[in-house]
């Protein structure tokens, strides 16, 4: 029995982002360094975040923490390449969610990495944890 994580095929998440590597984001080895994929994990989140209207960057009253975070590393990715993530949403609480994301070379099948970040949506200035809205458990549906 083989326990050890396998790449997961584009099929199976609902929305993505694309993200353009940088020069800078490869490491002396040529490939893109390990904590960049963190980063992109962030963005990807976020961006959908934000293009369904739910993070306001500048006058949202609830922010999201990451908590939690891990990654899996299949094949590597470098600059000059174009990076295609993929997300889902695989569990909702009360107040937190775990985002799962696939990184993906353009056009490519399978995924590169892949892994998860969990976010707990806190108040903006009391740093408390805050139930998630309908609107957003509405949202969020629609990638679970």
């Amino acid at each position: 029995m083989n326990s050890r994580p396998q790449p997961e095929l584009r099929t199976a998440y609902k929305a993505f982002a694309t993200i353009t590597t940088r020069w800078s984001d490869n490491d002396a080895y040529g490939h893109v360094n390990n904590v960049v994929y963190y980063g992109w994990f962030d963005t990807a989140i976020n961006a959908w975040l934000i293009a369904q209207g739910m993070l306001d960057l500048h006058n949202g009253q609830t922010i999201g923490l990451v908590v939690q975070s891990q990654c899996d590393y299949f094949a590597p990715l470098a600059f000059p390449q174009v990076v295609e993530a993929g997300i889902r949403v695989a569990h909702r609480g009360t107040s937190s969610v775990r985002y799962e994301i696939a990184l993906f070379a353009q056009g490519q099948p399978s995924s590169a990495a892949q892994g998860y970040f969990v976010h707990v949506y806190v108040d903006k200035a009391s740093r408390k944890p805050v139930p998630l809205p309908e609107a957003f458990i509405s949202v969020l549906e629609q990638i679970t």
